[in-house]
C-alpha cells in the first residue's frame, strides 16, 4: 500500500514538473516572437508559473519564472520591480548563479573608432490619434528622416520613419483600429525604424517634443469606436454567465472623494453601462445590486454562486488622504491572494472594511489561505486581460491614464467565489482630474467597452 502511494505521488510529481516545463518553453517561445500580444502571454505564463513555484515551494522553477517576469514585464513596461528585488534577492542567497563572464579574446588594436551614446526607447503608447515615440533624452530634427512609398496599383501605402542614434531590444507590433500595420524594429545598429503599412492613404504628420516623437495618423478608411462595435456580427460562443458587482452602496458610501463624489455612485454607472455593453453583445448578465442599498460582502459571492458564474468581477474606486490626492491616480486589477504587500494591504483594508466578521487578522489570513487556490490562476488571467482591455480603450482618447498594474491583495468580498474573481479599481476619485473623468458619461462608456473586450478576450483564450 505504501509502495503504490509513492509511486502514485512520484506520478503526480512528474506529471506536474512536466507541465510546468511545457508551459515555461511555450512563454520562452513567445518572448522570441516579439510581438506585443506574444510578450503579454509570455508575461501571463511566467507569472501563471511564478504562482505554481509559491504553492508548489520550488525554488527552481520560482526563479525561471521571475527571470521571465522581469524580461517580458520590462518590455511592456510594467512595474516589475517587486519581483526583480526577489531575483535579486535569491542571487545574494545563493539561489541562483550568474555565469562568469568568458575572457575576452585578444584582437588587434583598431585606433580612432569613437562609438556614440545611443538613445533608447523608453515606451511606445497611443493616445488617441497619436503614437509617442519617448526615449531617455532629448532628440534633435537632424535624427529623424521620414519618407514614403506608395504602390497604388497594390493598393499599399508605407509611411517610414528613421530614428538616427536609437535602441530597441526588439521587434514590436503595434495594433491600431484603422491601420492594417504599424511596425518598429532595430534596422541598423545605429537605426531604429517605423514602419506605418495600410491598403488605403493616411494623413501623417510629426512633431519632437524633447525626448518624445509624436505621430499624428488619421486613416481615410477610420470609422470611430462605436461604428465598429455595432458592425460586428453575432457569434456563438458567448452562452456565459457574469455577475458584476458594483462596491458598497446604501449607508455605505465607500471613498468619498474629489468634490465629494462618492464610490458607491461612480462604480454603480460603471457596472451599470459595462451590464448594458455585454448584454448587448449576448452575455448574460447579472448586478449583486441594482439600487442604492447595501449588500454584504459574503452575500455578494453567494449570489455569483447561485448563478452559477463563469466570472465574478466586483467594481470599485480608489482614493487616498488629502496630501497626496494630486499627485495619486490610475487603473488596478487585483485578484485574491493573502498578499502582504503594503499597497494591496491598504487597498484591501479600505475595501474590506465595510462589512467584516470578528475574526482577527490571524484568523482572517489562515481563511484566505485555504480558498481559491484553484481559481488564483484563472483569476490572474482575467486580471490581465482586464487590464489590459481598459487601458487600450481609454488610451485611444485619452492622455496620461497611468497603468497601476495587475496585483494580487486580500479582499474579502472575492472570498468564496467558486470562479474566477477580479477586483477592479476604476480610478482614484480623490484625484481632481481623474474624479471629473470618472463622473463622465463619454469616459465611462470608454472605460466600460474597454472592460467587455478584457472579458472577450479572457474567453477566447480560455
Amino acid at each position: 500500500m505504501i509502495k503504490l502511494f509513492l509511486f502514485s505521488l512520484f506520478l503526480f510529481i512528474s506529471v506536474e514538473a512536466y507541465a510546468d516545463t511545457e508551459m515555461l518553453k511555450r512563454a520562452d517561445r513567445y518572448m522570441q516572437s516579439g510581438t506585443q500580444s506574444d510578450t503579454f502571454r509570455a508575461y501571463n505564463n511566467y507569472k501563471n508559473l511564478y504562482l505554481r513555484s509559491v504553492i508548489n515551494d520550488d525554488t527552481f522553477l520560482k526563479i525561471d519564472a521571475l527571470k521571465g517576469i522581469v524580461k517580458s514585464g520590462n518590455k511592456l513596461s510594467i512595474d516589475v520591480s517587486k519581483y526583480s528585488s526577489e531575483l535579486q534577492s535569491l542571487s545574494l542567497k545563493g539561489g541562483y548563479n550568474q555565469p562568469e563572464p568568458k575572457p575576452m579574446k585578444k584582437t588587434k588594436k583598431i585606433e580612432n573608432v569613437h562609438v556614440g551614446t545611443l538613445h533608447k526607447l523608453k515606451s511606445v503608447e497611443w493616445r488617441e490619434d497619436t503614437l509617442l515615440l519617448i526615449f531617455d533624452k532629448k532628440l534633435n530634427s537632424k535624427q529623424i528622416k521620414y519618407f514614403t512609398l506608395h504602390d497604388k496599383a497594390k493598393k499599399k501605402y508605407r509611411y517610414v520613419f528613421d530614428i538616427k542614434t536609437s535602441m530597441l531590444t526588439s521587434s514590436q507590433n503595434i495594433n491600431k483600429n484603422g491601420i492594417n500595420n504599424v511596425k518598429l524594429a532595430q534596422f541598423t545598429p545605429d537605426t531604429l525604424r517605423l514602419v506605418i503599412e495600410n491598403s488605403s492613404s493616411v494623413d501623417v504628420s510629426h512633431m519632437l517634443n524633447s525626448e518624445a516623437l509624436e505621430i499624428k495618423l488619421i486613416p481615410s478608411s477610420y470609422k470611430p469606436a462605436e461604428v465598429l462595435e455595432k458592425a460586428l456580427p453575432p457569434r456563438k460562443d458567448r452562452d456565459k454567465t457574469i455577475v458584476i458587482d458594483p462596491g458598497h452602496g446604501g449607508n455605505d458610501p465607500g471613498a468619498v472623494g474629489y468634490k465629494k463624489y462618492r464610490e458607491k455612485v461612480v462604480v454603480f454607472n460603471v457596472s451599470k453601462e459595462l451590464s448594458k455593453i455585454l448584454k448587448s453583445r449576448g452575455y448574460k448578465v447579472f448586478m449583486t445590486r441594482e439600487s442604492d442599498k447595501f449588500v454584504k460582502l459574503r452575500k455578494r459571492t453567494e449570489f455569483a454562486n447561485e448563478k452559477k458564474a463563469d466570472i465574478f468581477i466586483s467594481i470599485h474606486a480608489n482614493a487616498v488622504a488629502n496630501g497626496n490626492a494630486k499627485d495619486v491616480h490610475g487603473i488596478e486589477c487585483y485578484f485574491l491572494s493573502p498578499s502582504r504587500s503594503e499597497r494591496a494591504k491598504r487597498a484591501a483594508a479600505q475595501e474590506n472594511s465595510a462589512d467584516m466578521s470578528d475574526m482577527n487578522m490571524y484568523g482572517k489570513d489562515s481563511y484566505l489561505n485555504l480558498l481559491n487556490h484553484h481559481n488564483i490562476l484563472a483569476s490572474n488571467k482575467l486580471a490581465i486581460d482586464l487590464q489590459r482591455g481598459m487601458l487600450g480603450s481609454l488610451n485611444k482618447k485619452y492622455k496620461d491614464v497611468r497603468d497601476g498594474g495587475v496585483r494580487e491583495g486580500p479582499f474579502w468580498v472575492l472570498v468564496g467565489a467558486q470562479m474566477p474573481s477580479v477586483l477592479v479599481e476604476v480610478g482614484f476619485i480623490s484625484h481632481p482630474k481623474e474624479a471629473l473623468r470618472l463622473v463622465d458619461d463619454e469616459y465611462i462608456k470608454n472605460m466600460s467597452r474597454g472592460l467587455a473586450d478584457g472579458i472577450e478576450r479572457y474567453f477566447a483564450n480560455n
